[in-house]
């Protein structure tokens, strides 16, 4: 029962979700994608201001003090316990910057632009003397209360942010019961996957769906109960990070969570989405700087778990700079991914970040499976190693805006036996609506065949290290070299279809002169 009052409180605050999010859209003039950065801004504002006065005011209630309420103190009196709070949630906001005090008066307030500016700093310079410091900075960069794309004027850009506060208030992110206590998670991930949907290639391009993160968690996580942290080398908003505490449970990621990404607006959505998930500031740590050339996570590798969809062929030095091979990262391979294209690159950070214990699932362009040259040469001191745990070929039009199958490769240091997995899970899917999904079902085939490791004809083979290196296959690691694709094609009988078209044509004869008699009396 509490499995489907869960379920319908999902289905109901989706639905109010879509309507307010496309309702704010249409108020003003900037793209689905683009206003996402405010969406999901003023719900993680409401978050941390609800949880801060929260945590005040239970403290309060467990003291005695049952009527406190800390959204109804005066500034001067909660100035008084600010750095106690900085030490202990790595923030701190005033009663008066709360989200439920600004929004009663967002209506009224002919600066309310102003306000929320002045808001959203005071929240990020509190954090600043603290330990959160990093996880704080410029979190509102993108929440711009002064960009004309919503509104020509203040007062217009001033109604688009009462909208805005409205809507998001109105959003049923508490369970009534506290039954779901993750339904800002819920929220963000929602969010994310709709405006991803239909943003085109700018917005979905390297959205990870939820089905494929959880695959590749589980793909992961097999044998384990426990890993020490997870790392994700191109995390954009975070969600195959946090699908991993989905999979293990919070409290069995003992370290914390760690991620790398290039991109401003996505690296703030996933320190966002950290919060929104209630993982603490002190168990997260993601940076912003290109991964391949400046890796900031040194001091806090190896990992147990990295799971990843990197960017496709994205153009790096590679080649082009001959000092990145004394990078440790690269070197033990002897080459360098080629400038053009970054994905070995990417498999090669991995592994040298991986535990000896632990696994990478990295999603992959299927192309690096079989290029020649350099890409060629990493696959041969891959396999020449026993790093190549398997190899999992998933079915088209998965990913949003990307309809070609691609791959998950499997990474290992501590393998016992001297082979490679392939599968062909390229049939592994339901349809829903435009995409491809993975059901439950799905997603458990693929990972009993990755723990049985035994071949099934049509689906999955084991194939030795030497067979994949030999004079034929020349370390090629596409599925179709090893696993064969069943004939579907209905099987004909030639015999039996020729003897039926001997009898058409004879039947075809016997009309024929049927009719010429009849001409023949007719003309005569």
């Amino acid at each position: 029962m509490a499995d489907i009052k869960i379920n319908q409180e999902r289905e109901e605050l989706f639905r109010k979700i879509y309507k307010i999010a496309t309702d704010l859209v249409h108020a003003g003039h900037v793209s689905e994608w683009d206003f996402k950065s405010y969406v999901l801004g003023t719900m993680f504002y409401r978050y941390i201001s609800e949880n801060f006065a929260a945590y005040i005011n239970k403290g309060e209630h467990a003291a005695g003090n049952k009527d406190f309420d800390y959204a109804k103190m005066s500034d001067a009196e909660a100035e008084s316990a600010r750095e106690g709070l900085i030490q202990e949630k790595g923030f701190f906001i005033l009663p008066s910057e709360l989200f439920c005090n600004v929004r009663e008066r967002a209506d009224k307030d002919e600066n309310l632009n102003e306000t929320l500016e002045r808001v959203f700093k005071n929240i990020e310079s509190s954090a600043a003397t603290g330990a959160a410091e990093s996880d704080f900075a410029g979190l509102f960069d993108d929440f711009d209360v002064n960009a004309k794309a919503i509104g020509e004027t203040v007062a217009k850009r001033n109604k688009v942010l009462v909208a805005l506060l409205n809507g998001v208030a109105e959003m049923p992110l508490f369970s009534n019961d506290g039954i779901n206590a993750d339904m800002f998670g819920d929220a963000y991930e929602y969010l994310m996957g709709m405006y991803a949907a239909n943003a085109g290639k700018k917005g979905g391009q390297y959205f990870t769906p939820a089905d494929v993160s959880e695959l590749l968690s589980r793909l992961g996580t097999i044998g384990k109960t426990k890993i020490n942290k997870v790392y994700d080398p191109a995390c954009g908003s975070g969600s195959l990070l946090l699908k991993a505490e989905k999979v293990l449970g919070k409290e069995n990621i003992e370290q914390g969570f760690y991620g790398q990404e290039i991109d401003l607006t996505t690296y703030n959505l996933c320190r966002i989405n950290m919060f929104l998930h209630n993982i603490p500031f002190d168990k997260f740590n993601i940076v912003r700087e290109d991964t391949l050339l400046s890796p900031m996570h040194w001091d806090d590798q190896p990992f147990d778990l990295i799971v990843s969809n990197p960017p496709f062929s994205v153009p790096w030095e590679g080649d082009k700079n001959p000092l990145l091979i004394n990078d440790p990262r690269f070197a033990p391979a002897g080459v360098l991914a080629p400038a053009g294209k970054g994905d070995m690159a990417f498999i090669l950070h991995a592994l040298s970040w991986l535990s000896a214990s632990g696994t990478a699932a990295i999603v992959c362009f299927p192309g690096i499976m079989q290029r020649p040259g350099a890409e060629q040469k990493i696959r041969k001191y891959l396999v020449d190693n026993n790093f190549v745990d398997a190899i999992i070929q998933l079915p088209a039009n998965l990913f949003l805006n990307v309809g070609i199958s691609v791959d998950i490769m499997l990474l290992k240091k501590n393998k016992t036996d001297n082979s490679i997995l392939f599968v062909d899970a390229s049939n592994e899917f339901v349809k829903v609506t435009k995409n491809n999904r993975f059901s439950e079902e799905n997603i458990a085939r693929i990972v009993s065949a990755v723990v049985e490791r035994k071949n099934e004809k049509y689906f999955c083979r084991v194939v030795l290290n030497d067979e994949v290196g030999n004079k034929d296959n020349n370390y090629n690691l596409s599925v179709s070299t090893y696993v064969e694709v069943e004939d579907t094609r209905e099987v004909i009988d030639i015999v039996k279809l020729n003897a039926e078209i001997e009898e058409i044509v004879a039947r075809e004869n016997a009309l024929r002169d049927e009719i010429n008699k009849i001409i023949a009396e007719i003309e005569g």
